[in-house]
């Protein structure tokens, strides 16, 4: 669209000989639509023209309304120290229309990406454990910058990190030695496999063998042996046979699933690049980084019994992907407890050389899944809490409500997986991730209220007209733009024109809550808008041009919408 800030930064250029790009970067948008479009506070010249920002304010103002090719601009005002802007709303309202329609798909990317590699680490989980409520968070947070980062222009690569390795592993390895003919993985492999481990954990309690044998599995499986490999790849992928169906339903993409087992080969040589470089150093048997002078505590690179940390492999992990993907960006989308490990990570590669990297590296930590009574959900009984099980309700709820409301709509269950899902992912993604997320269904499946089928169902609203008029948009050319100057339509499309400007904040920040607004407020325009206006009404061109304002809210949903992971119903 035609950059209004562009022309009115132009203008006050030719007037002030300031600089044009220093005035754009000032120019902002008014809290309130009465004090104008966009507005420019003239103290940021004080210094430069040694006046007062009133008079500069006024001064600029008298040459402004003098300059008659500057068609963008209808009016404008002077209060106090600022300078208030009232565009052209024909061409606004034209421009944006018109851009959006020949964009179609595109329109929102920036491409500011193009040529740059993403790497986005999220999800996750443990294998041999069912996928809980605890993994929820990271698993659409990342899905949605995964999304934002790609639509925006980036190559994005989705990481998996699997927590596959372990001693728990080599507890299950060797309880399946001795039990396996008691557990019916047919049925329910991961459940299984998790009630197997939970045995042998209490029986080893009384049974101090049992500690020892699981160290003689974990010994065999790192010394490559071929039962022990056998049942650690089945374990792993039994178990991520099951996580992708959860990854399915959420529309959750990752292209590696690469997990802490794919660095056991690649972490001596991390030991000995920092023993090279002198950075280790012995401490209580162990072998670690001293970041005292960082105020942080030793980073253990190897435990006083000789084994591999998190940190090793995670510092194994960041010099493989510098060297694989040669990244611009790199996000881990982790859980705040995690902070200080990602701290130290950051500091120990920064000493190692690698500060270029460290600097496009970031952890995006998020509060916990908690109740509406603020408890963490499942700590009060000491057990988590299946994901599966939390999508299961959340359909059925769904399902429950449409058999009330629609019980004639086809294709029923589709619907309410859509629903549900989406209720849970937007849910999520409605606050800013840093705060706790509330679980409440009745919160989450309300159709009136800030809510995935809030906007779900203005998105259907959308389409229902549309399909009423039964009318094809093969061009625009003959779209009367003067017949849209209605306050809330013209609100509305203003709103609609930041659809980029809202990704390229999302994706600076990392922040998929700063899209979830934007489509809750988009919806709810639309609702006033359709409470104001009749958009089926007699005036043929007044008709067409409000049916092709719905048609592209309705897109800008969609698209919103399917960046987060959520789909829209065409019914509902």
């Amino acid at each position: 669209m035609k950059d209004f800030k562009k022309s009115i930064s132009k203008s006050i250029s030719s007037i002030t000989n300031i600089d044009e790009e220093n005035i754009y970067e000032y120019i902002e948008i008014p809290p309130d639509n009465k004090m104008g479009d966009y507005a420019f506070p003239c103290f940021k010249l004080a210094k430069d023209l040694k006046k007062a920002p009133q008079i500069i304010a006024q001064e600029i103002k008298a040459s402004f309304d003098n300059i008659k090719d500057n068609t963008d601009i209808e009016k404008v005002e002077v209060v106090g120290g600022y300078l208030n802007f009232f565009v052209n709303k024909v061409e606004y309202i034209k421009s944006v229309m018109t851009e959006i329609y020949e964009k179609k798909e595109m329109y929102g990317s920036s491409g500011e990406g193009n040529g740059k590699t993403a790497l986005i680490e999220y999800s996750s989980p443990n294998i041999a454990k069912p996928f809980h409520i605890g993994h929820l968070r990271s698993t659409v947070i990342g899905g949605a910058l995964y999304n934002i980062y790609k639509f925006m222009g980036y190559n994005v690569v989705g990481i998996n990190h699997l927590g596959d390795w372990g001693i728990q592993f080599a507890k299950v390895m060797a309880g399946m030695s001795m039990w396996k003919e008691e557990y019916n993985f047919e049925e329910d492999a991961i459940g299984e496999i998790l009630k197997l481990y939970v045995r042998f954990s209490n029986e080893e309690k009384e049974k101090p063998e049992f500690t020892e044998m699981a160290r003689q599995w974990h010994i065999k499986l790192e010394n490559g042996d071929e039962e022990a490999v056998r049942l650690w790849s089945w374990i792993r992928q039994t178990s991520l046979d099951e996580f992708n169906k959860t990854y399915k339903l959420l529309n959750s993409k990752f292209d590696s699933n690469n997990g802490e087992a794919f660095y056991n080969d690649k972490m001596q040589a991390i030991v000995d690049e920092l023993q090279d470089k002198n950075l280790l150093v012995e401490s209580e048997g162990a072998k670690v980084v001293m970041l005292d002078q960082y105020d942080m505590p030793p980073c253990i690179i190897v435990t006083s019994a000789g084994t591999s940390i998190y940190a090793t492999r995670d510092l194994a992990a960041l010099k493989y992907r510098i060297n694989t993907y040669d990244f611009d960006k790199l996000v881990y989308v982790v859980g705040g407890e995690q902070q200080l490990h990602f701290k130290q990570i950051f500091k120990v590669m920064a000493l190692m050389g690698y500060e270029d990297y460290v600097k496009k590296c970031e952890h995006i930590y998020f509060g916990l899944v908690v109740d509406k009574n603020g408890e963490k959900i499942g700590s009060r009984k000491g057990n988590s809490v299946s994901l599966d099980e939390i999508i299961n309700q959340a359909i059925s709820k769904s399902l429950a409500i449409i058999e009330e409301k629609n019980p004639s709509l086809p294709n029923k269950e589709e619907i309410a997986k859509d629903v549900g899902v989406g209720a849970v992912i937007f849910n999520d993604l409605c606050n800013n991730r840093i705060k706790d997320e509330i679980f409440d269904w009745d919160m989450m499946l309300n159709f009136n209220g800030e809510t995935g089928p809030y906007v779900q169902f203005m998105y259907v609203r959308t389409r229902s007209i549309l399909n009423k008029a039964n009318l094809e948009f093969n061009d625009i050319k003959n779209i009367d733009f003067s017949l849209l100057q209605e306050e809330e339509t013209f609100e509305m499309i203003k709103h609609i024109s930041n659809f980029e400007g809202t990704l390229t904040n999302a994706l600076n920040k990392n922040e998929p809550s700063i899209l979830t607004r934007y489509i809750i407020n988009l919806a709810q325009l639309y609702s006033s808008f359709y409470s104001k206006h009749t958009v089926m009404c007699e005036q043929p061109n007044l008709q067409k041009a409000r049916l092709l304002l719905t048609k592209q809210v309705g897109d800008v949903i969609k698209k919103g919408m399917e960046i987060l992971g959520i789909n829209c119903p065409e019914k509902m």
